[in-house]
């Protein structure tokens, strides 16, 4: 599978989500549940770093030998605008 690895981050994350509803439905204190929100935002990133990577090492590299790189470049500018929109 193409995105293995990232698939495994995405389930972890899922895993965590779903614990820091729990946590909120019991009424946990307000900074373990903070916690268990920044690593699931951790485990997003992380997933989200290998799917970019795996697109440059596959679709990108593909696309410059077969000369058709002016899409997938506008494509990976658009990521990385609205990346950096979200910091």
């Amino acid at each position: 599978m193409k995105h293995e690895k990232a698939l495994k981050d995405l389930k972890a994350a899922k895993g965590q989500i779903e614990s820091a509803i729990r946590m909120i439905e019991e009424g946990r204190y307000c900074i373990d549940i903070s916690k268990q929100i920044l690593a699931t935002i951790a485990h997003l990133k992380k997933a989200h770093n290998k799917v970019l990577k795996q697109h440059i090492e596959t679709c990108i590299r593909e696309a410059v030998e077969t000369g058709n790189v002016d899409t997938k470049l506008e494509e990976l500018e658009e990521v990385l605008d609205y990346f950096s929109k979200t910091l």
